[in-house]
């Protein structure tokens, strides 16, 4: 009988997380989630954390909606739990201009593909139900685009990402809404990249019926926590209406663990799923956090150090093409196209974690999330720049960071 093979413990240094998530956690969430007590998901002051977390993230999102809480996991859960209500054979729009709308779109196909058209392609199901709108990388979405594709189809849902990571677009969520509104069709917000970064309440816009976001880019709160999630009556009626093919992510009993029971908060919820002590304990602190600084001072503090960074990528020669606040998407100087992937894998050995885009054509990725500081911006201007250089590119490292630290000393100056 052979010994098993027992490998050191595991050590991951450091790094700096500059790409468009996970971002980086704040040492008091840390804190928090390393230093709660070793307790069970029914242990009163757990509960407490989930009553509270729930009241906190609808001041955050926004909303009046009862049906607003947190799913155990990643943005995929929540992403999942809002694709639920989803039937076989309901016709669905679905706009993609990007990997995760992408994504959020192949979602789609499964939940709405008949059992025969999931059979016929497993992975990859074309339901005549379901029309995906594509819109090319790099553009937006676009109110226009969703009103005539919602007055052509007439669906029953309709969805879109407000802030689509992968190519680093916003999109016309006050189009979209209006079109929902006028087509009659529920609308489907995957606001995955947009919560908690940009100034926003989702009752602003009643042509979506629900919303989803995660833990970990705005939020700021480890990868696996919980993912914020928003439903409004409409969503939840036709949901009692249809049921759904799952127990886990059914957004129904979902609430009832957070004291949501019959569209109406409870002093004591029931059983659902296990949460985690150390989970609710962060999830907690992290909104407690974004509370005391606003959503509207998060938002424009990104716009912000966003601007900085972008103004200083653009004089290294790099051309951006995103307009998120959170994140940078460029193209290399010409000298240096087609070596985007080689680029940041280099940075990533050096502890710098820069991104590619993962769908074509292959841009490079800079993330802000949680880094909004003069020393954080100006740490990523210095190593990006030592890239380029290292890559063969000519950059002035001294006049770009000269003109950083006039963006900076401008800001002061206007205080």
């Amino acid at each position: 009988m052979t010994e098993a093979t027992i490998f050191p413990q595991l050590e991951i240094p450091n790094t700096l997380a500059a790409g468009p998530g996970p971002g980086n956690t704040d040492p008091r969430v840390l804190q928090r989630f390393a230093s709660a007590g070793v307790a069970d998901h029914m242990q009163p002051d757990v509960l407490r954390g989930m009553i509270e977390a729930k009241l906190m993230l609808r001041e955050v999102m926004g909303t009046k909606n009862v049906y607003t809480f947190g799913v155990a996991g990643t943005g995929w859960s929540g992403l999942d739990v809002l694709f639920s209500a989803v039937q076989p054979g309901d016709k669905v729009v679905a706009f993609v201009n990007g990997t995760f709308s992408g994504i959020d779109g192949l979602t789609l196909r499964m939940k709405a593909a008949t059992a025969e058209e999931l059979a016929a392609s497993p992975l990859d199901p074309k339901p005549a139900s379901v029309v995906v709108v594509n819109v090319p990388h790099g553009q937006s979405v676009t109110g226009e685009i969703v009103e005539a594709a919602l007055a052509e189809h007439k669906p029953k849902w309709a969805m879109m990402a407000h802030w689509e990571t992968g190519s680093g677009r916003i999109n016309d969520i006050q189009g979209f809404s209006e079109a929902c509104q006028k087509h009659d069709v529920m609308g489907l917000i995957d606001a995955v990249s947009s919560l908690g970064v940009e100034d926003f309440r989702i009752d602003d816009y009643p042509g979506v019926a629900g919303w989803a976001s995660c833990p970990q880019k705005g939020i700021c709160c480890l990868p696996l926590t919980y993912a914020p999630v928003s439903f409004n009556d409409r969503y939840i009626d036709s949901l009692r209406k249809t049921g759904t093919r799952t127990f886990v992510h059914h957004p129904i009993l979902e609430a009832r663990h957070w004291g949501i029971i019959d569209g109406k908060d409870v002093e004591k919820g029931t059983y659902h799923r296990t949460h985690s002590a150390y989970a609710v304990a962060a999830f907690h602190e992290a909104l407690r956090i974004l509370l005391q600084q606003t959503v509207a001072g998060r938002a424009k503090s990104y716009a912000f150090h966003e601007a900085a960074l972008r103004d200083a990528v653009t004089a290294m020669g790099c051309e951006v093409t995103s307009n998120m606040t959170s994140l940078v998407v460029l193209n290399l100087p010409g000298a240096l196209a087609g070596r985007e992937a080689e680029l940041v894998q280099a940075c990533r050995a050096k502890g710098f974690g820069i991104w590619p885009t993962l769908s074509e054509p292959v841009q490079v990725r800079i993330g802000i999330l949680n880094l909004l500081n003069q020393q954080s911006i100006t740490d990523i201007v210095t190593r990006f720049a030592q890239a380029l250089k290292d890559f063969g590119a000519e950059v002035d490292t001294d006049a770009v960071l000269k003109n950083l630290q006039k963006h900076y000393d401008t800001a002061v100056a206007a205080e």
